[in-house]
């Protein structure tokens, strides 16, 4: 694609938010009186959750699938995205027939509070100054997340989830509602994902913080009010971050030292390679969908979220007593949240005699592969979820009909 446009598809701060406003769909506001208790001790009201739900909810409310989005994704997981016209992030995965089928299942997903698509965030305003709040909005973490999801699912009469579904940060909200509300959580798929993020994992998302913050449109965090955008800085936060959800074979098998729209190299600092402009694209477009400082709190929820520490240490105490059926999913070239990740988290299920499956799928496709075609994902997640639904004894609501007239 040779070097990018900076100038094409500009848009400021305030434009964003103005988008985020209009698709937003389903939306609960919680007001100022029924606040979210957050974890730095900073009550958050009035808050809102911006959502969307496929498929039917049945007379019992026991086949509702909560997925939990990563980092950079939000609730459009099976629609056309409003603000790109792309396919939902994970239509392959989602949909009638589908592992994750809605003709059978009620599947719902929350922008998650701190996000920029509806949710409550950093661009949202600031009920005390009327602007927005920009980084007088306070730091959330995974459990935060977690507690606005279970108040959605209140709304919504679910009392109990039949399955919580979720990879890389998902992942991480996955294992925080198995542990703090097991009573809720019928069956539990974390894929890709760790019950803590690393030193190196941190130590990446501090580059990005760093490149968004040393753009001089950033702005102090104020960037809408001065009607500016960082969009360089969150680009090559953007760049930088995706480097680390693939995989060195899966680069070099796409792009290898291939160059782009030329025959020679160039002696200068255009993008010589294909790989060089892949990147850029990715950064370049990722801005006109997403909000720089709420990237900033959604990484720092990532690197706060430590299972075992909120456990006394001990990872297996998250999980004593747990009704809940797991299966939990890893792919072999994915070093941001490699396998042994994966183990740790068996592991301390064993140790408290769980009801715990593991599956480790053989892919170069890098941590992302939970978002690609992988049919071993696919056959994995539908057969897990089909024997928990033979267990539970779910049915649909024309069963249900049927067993209330034979009754």
């Amino acid at each position: 694609m040779g070097q990018v446009d900076q100038t094409t598809n500009r848009q400021s701060g305030a434009q964003l938010r103005s988008k985020a406003r209009e698709v937003e769909g389903h939306v609960i506001t919680f007001p100022a009186d029924e606040p979210l208790e957050l974890d730095c001790g900073t009550p958050l009201g009035p808050f809102s959750l911006a959502y969307q739900t496929y498929g039917e909810l049945n007379k019992d409310a026991s086949n509702a699938i909560l997925i939990c989005h990563a980092l950079t994704g939000d609730q459009h997981v099976a629609n056309i995205h409003p603000v790109t016209d792309k396919p939902g992030w994970w239509e392959i995965m989602v949909g009638p027939g589908k592992p994750i089928d809605t003709d059978r299942f009620f599947v719902i997903c929350a922008n998650h509070v701190g996000g920029c698509m509806g949710s409550t965030g950093p661009m949202s305003e600031n009920p005390e100054t009327g602007k927005p709040y920009g980084l007088d909005f306070p730091v959330i973490t995974i459990s935060d997340m977690v507690r606005a999801e279970a108040r959605l699912l209140d709304h919504l009469g679910v009392d109990q989830l039949f399955s919580v579904v979720g990879g890389s940060m998902g992942g991480m909200q996955v294992l925080e509602w198995a542990a703090s509300y097991k009573e809720r959580v019928f069956s539990a798929i974390p894929i890709a994902t760790g019950a803590r993020h690393s030193s190196q994992n941190i130590a990446f998302h501090e580059v990005g913080r760093q490149a968004v913050m040393a753009d001089p449109e950033w702005c102090g965090g104020r960037y809408i009010d001065e009607g500016k955008m960082p969009r360089k800085g969150l680009a090559v936060a953007r760049m930088a971050a995706h480097i680390t959800y693939l995989s060195d074979d899966a680069l070099h098998r796409k792009f290898g030292r291939n160059l782009q729209d030329r025959e020679k190299i160039s002696f200068g600092f255009d993008a010589d390679f294909q790989v060089e402009s892949y990147l850029r694209h990715q950064g370049y477009t990722f801005v006109d969908r997403f909000d720089p400082n709420s990237y900033l709190y959604m990484t720092r929820a990532m690197d706060y979220f430590d299972l075992a520490a909120d456990h006394d240490g001990e990872l297996s105490k998250a999980f004593e007593g747990t009704p809940t059926r797991f299966c939990c999913v890893s792919f072999t070239s994915d070093w941001l949240f490699p396998t042994e990740e994966t183990r740790t988290v068996v592991q301390a299920l064993n140790a408290v005699a769980a009801n715990v499956s593991f599956v480790e799928i053989e892919t170069d496709k890098g941590h992302d592969a939970f978002l690609l075609d992988e049919p071993e994902l696919a056959d994995a997640v539908s057969g897990f979820l089909s024997a928990a639904a033979r267990k539970r004894g779910l049915k649909l609501n024309a069963e249900l009909e049927d067993a209330e007239l034979g009754s």
